[in-house]
């Protein structure tokens, strides 16, 4: 063994001796009471570095000089855990050892991301396959490990051009990163955007000409808002109706003065204080609360109208104190709570294809029963007594007006022809019929992105599904997978089946046959089922990593580089892989916290790697683990 000057610099450093001798020798003499310190103090800062990581916390102030009164969370964090640990009030690093400078700061978070992302690629390792789903710049990615359906973030990858051949490159390039290159890809799920979803020109085309078996999935959760946004586009009366409820959001929320009358006026009459909700084509199930808000407040509302009085004023009560317009909202509160329920399941992480499109087939029969005349019926009756609770004539009922000047007033209606509802079967015919139909229509032609034999062979894997374990579905399954599916394990799962469920054990969904079948005597079958689970829904996961990178990434940070961001990103999203450390002596059955302080050594001090542990680990089982899994 070879021993140059500068590895005797890093063992004087280490161990406090200047003799020379072999690494054992090194080792045995080292000061063992300085190795625990060593460790104690750097278990406290991973412990705040996992903490403002996990709640999204920033970590450095403006001023973090010493007569700063703000120096920062990671700061402020150390000097409150001062006050009340009797380790950190007795330790006194030497200057060049207290690892709370901005660079170390950022070391180790980059050391608990790596902590966070090796967890994750080594679930991945074992589960052999995976799918992948990008939106702008985010990567995650779901996998079957442990007997359960996870779906993770990955990376948050800058690239510099838009084009969906440099987004197909960005998302390999980081597959590769990681070294999951060699794992199967099963699907790939994106937005509608054309950029994505494109068959020819789009990421998803040119990820497939790299994976020639990830099929690309629509996103459901996207495709269902898409159906209730041109649902209410198609119908010319729910455009106008929608238009309206823009228009009263905006009368009541851009005035403070209008606002606060309309507060008063709720809690005048009695109602529960609400307030109004604003349209978005990219909000799921707005449409529905805009609705419902309106109809509780609709008292108010007129109420709060007729006292304003401005001309804005008069012409949207003139617009609302219509019996039409509460058909409309009845109507829309009606159909669009049918669908809420699935906007929330399409967003279930476990949720499986086969599933979800039960789900959908049972809102469409469910939308279907509402194109009847015992329903439109009911609906007329129902607007009626609510009409009649607010004075709103009946349509067809005489009124006399008195004749007015129209200055000062907004224009109610414009010169075209358009049918008046005024009775029972015009808002029939004209409304609630053609809207039930759009939607099921939309329904029923936006969720097929999936191939129809491949969907066949997902739904034969799942016990709800009325082909379940169809030997040809499943073959063209496994075909597509290039799995090579036994008949024999088919007929033996039947049978097996059979027997739990006559056993009172039936299973339930998809996962629970998975986890029923034993991957030696069905290994295979196994397989494809796995396949099965790993098809995504939904580009869900994706939509919170963003909604988490809005709350990390703030005005406040702008100076954030990349690499930090994407560092706290996996801290924040993946909040339950950082996990907790324990009282007193840390236990080895969690490797998080030693992983991430090994990893800060390697990175910071560069010594060499047999060192490195006994640097931090006083015990010799400690380091053989260490040095074991490193």
């Amino acid at each position: 063994m070879f021993v140059t000057s500068k590895y005797l610099g890093a063992t004087n450093y280490c161990g406090g001796t200047s003799k020379q001798g072999n690494v054992a020798q090194m080792i045995a003499t080292a000061n063992v009471s300085e190795t625990v310190e060593r460790r104690e103090y750097l278990r406290r800062i991973v412990a705040v570095t996992s903490m403002l990581g996990r709640q999204g916390l920033p970590f450095r102030g403006h001023d973090e000089s010493e007569d700063s009164p703000n120096r920062g969370n990671f700061l402020a964090c150390m000097e409150l855990l001062k006050e009340f640990d009797p380790f950190l009030q007795k330790h006194n690093p030497p200057s060049n050892a207290q690892y709370i400078s901005p660079t170390s700061q950022n070391d180790m978070i980059d050391c608990c991301a790596q902590e966070v992302t090796s967890v994750i690629v080594s679930e991945m390792t074992k589960s052999k396959a995976r799918d992948e789903k990008a939106e702008q710049l985010a990567v995650c990615v779901r996998y079957v490990s442990e007997g359960a359906v996870k779906e993770r973030f990955l990376a948050l990858a800058e690239i510099k051009s838009f084009d969906a051949q440099s987004i197909a490159n960005e998302i390999q390039q980081q597959i590769q990163n990681y070294g999951l290159a060699e794992l199967k890809c099963v699907a790939q799920t994106y937005d509608g955007a054309a950029v994505m979803s494109g068959s020819t020109g789009g990421v998803q085309a040119h990820f497939r000409r790299l994976h020639p078996e990830a099929i690309y999935v629509h996103c459901y959760a996207h495709q269902l808002n898409l159906v209730l946004c041109n649902t209410c586009k198609a119908v010319p009366e729910a455009v106008e109706l929608f238009s309206l409820l823009e228009c009263v959001y905006s009368f009541f929320s851009t005035s403070l003065v209008n606002h606060h009358k309309f507060m008063e006026t709720q809690a005048k009459l009695g109602l529960t204080k609400t307030e109004l909700v604003q349209l978005s084509n990219t909000r799921w199930a707005c449409q529905l609360r805009s609705v419902s808000a309106v109809l509780e407040t609709l008292p108010a509302i007129l109420e709060c109208l007729s006292a304003i009085g401005s001309p804005i004023a008069v012409g949207l009560r003139a617009k609302l104190y219509k019996f039409s317009a509460v058909y409309a909202l009845l109507m829309f509160q009606s159909i669009l709570s049918v669908t809420e329920g699935l906007h929330k399941f399409l967003q279930k992480v476990t949720l499986d294809l086969a599933e979800a499109f039960i789900c959908k087939q049972a809102v469409c029969d469910t939308l279907k029963g509402k194109h009847s005349d015992a329903f439109a019926t009911e609906l007329y009756e129902k607007t009626k007594a609510l009409c009649n609770t607010h004075s709103i004539p009946e349509p067809g009922a005489k009124t006399r007006h008195k004749q007015r000047k129209m200055e000062d007033f907004v224009l109610e209606a414009t010169v075209g022809s358009s049918t008046e509802l005024n009775n029972s079967d015009t808002l029939k015919r004209e409304l609630l019929f053609p809207c039930v139909d759009q939607m099921v229509g939309e329904l029923d032609q936006r969720f097929c992105s999936v191939d129809a034999g491949l969907l066949k062979g997902i739904q034969a894997c799942s016990p709800k599904s009325e082909n379940f374990l169809s030997e040809p579905h499943l073959n063209e399954l496994a075909k597509h997978y290039r799995l090579d599916l036994k008949k024999e394990e088919v007929l033996v799962a039947r049978n097996f089946l059979t027997r739990k469920t006559e056993a009172g054990c039936p299973p339930k969904n998809m996962l629970s046959v998975y986890n029923l079948l034993d991957s030696d005597m069905f290994p295979s079958l196994k397989a494809t089922i796995q396949v099965a689970l790993m098809v995504p829904v939904s580009s869900c996961s994706c939509e919170r990593s963003f909604s988490a990178l809005r709350r990390l990434h703030s005005w406040l940070r702008q100076t954030m580089g990349q690499k930090r961001l994407h560092s706290l990103a996996v801290m924040s999203i993946e909040k339950d892989t950082v996990l907790e450390p324990e009282q007193g002596e840390p236990s080895w059955n969690k490797p998080f916290w030693w992983g991430v302080i090994y990893t800060f050594v390697v990175k910071v001090l560069r010594l060499n790697q047999v060192l490195y542990a006994f640097y931090i680990f006083s015990s010799v089982s400690h380091k053989q683990q260490i040095l074991s899994k490193k």
